[in-house]
């Protein structure tokens, strides 16, 4: 009886020898999933927190941008007061009776040169062409007058002058251009056999 049980029970443990490497394998299966889910949760959590700091980021650019167009004129407003000061006191002074002619003349010239050096802090450059050549692109010709002393196309007068912030145009300056001297008269024509200015006999 036994005898017909042994060839049972070896092959019950030959079965099991052969489910151990499998049973080996779902268990080195298992831990590297795991691995791999640790890892996931790693770069999930590492996900979240870059987004959180682009957020952030987000968030503090636009506050940035926001202060920048709230304030984008402080510095130019600020280098503008001493010349709103400077008028003030003129126009006081001239309302007050207290100061000549002369000295209000020069109070005016020296506030247009505060002014002036201001707007040049901040990349205004005034366009004054009188005695250049007109050029459409910064100068407006509001009329033309003839001139035979001066080269066609050149800026005569300037009535109003224009600007540029940096390579921008604000305003053009308009001006009044040459247009040249007149056309000579055609030369008179002599008649057949004759010479220029011969009259025919």
């Amino acid at each position: 009886m036994s005898n017909e049980q042994h060839p049972d029970q070896e092959e019950v443990r030959q079965e099991r020898s052969q489910e151990d490497p499998a049973a080996d394998e779902t268990e080195a299966l298992r831990g590297r999933l795991e691995e791999a889910e640790a890892k996931a949760d790693e770069h999930y959590q590492n996900l979240l927190r870059l987004q959180a700091e682009l957020d952030n980021l987000h968030k503090r650019t636009a506050r940035e941008l926001q202060n920048a167009h709230k304030y984008a004129l402080e510095k130019f407003v600020s280098e503008l007061l001493p010349v709103r000061d400077s008028m003030e006191m003129g126009l006081y002074a001239a309302q007050e009776g207290t100061a000549d002619i002369r000295k209000l003349v020069e109070g005016m010239e020296l506030t247009l040169k505060m002014l002036h050096d201001a707007m040049a802090k901040f990349g205004v450059e005034q366009i004054n062409p009188e005695g250049e050549k007109f050029d459409p692109d910064a100068h407006q010709a509001m009329s033309m007058q003839e001139a035979p002393e001066v080269p066609p196309n050149t800026v005569m007068n300037v009535m109003q002058k224009g600007y540029r912030l940096n390579d921008r145009l604000l305003r053009p300056a308009l001006v009044m251009v040459s247009r040249g001297g007149k056309a000579p008269a055609a030369e008179e024509k002599p008649e057949e056999g004759g010479r220029p200015g011969e009259n025919a006999k």
